[in-house]
């Protein structure tokens, strides 16, 4: 049988090594979770980006095509603008 010092000495080894694990992992754990935390404030921002991007592009409306939509207008052309309206109901 084992002296009672060896014995000592073993579990003191043990639970000292499993006290450094639970405080290693909760490390690591800490890390990993400061890191998800910046990636998915990061992620916000771009969408919030992409958001903003897309809402000053619809805000800018289709890019004119050079129709004419005044009838008073001398340059006035109703067959251009009878095609504009079929391309932009189909």
């Amino acid at each position: 049988m084992a002296s009672p010092t060896l014995n000592v000495v073993r579990y003191t080894a043990l639970l000292s090594g499993l006290f450094y694990g639970i405080i290693h992992r909760r490390s690591l754990q800490s890390a990993e979770n400061i890191k998800r935390e910046h990636h998915h404030e990061h992620r916000q921002e771009q969408l919030l980006q992409q958001a903003k991007e897309a809402w000053k592009q619809k805000q800018a409306g289709p890019k004119d095509d050079g129709v004419i939509t005044d009838p008073e207008n001398p340059k006035f052309d109703l067959e251009k603008l009878i095609s504009k309206w079929e391309k932009e109901s189909s």
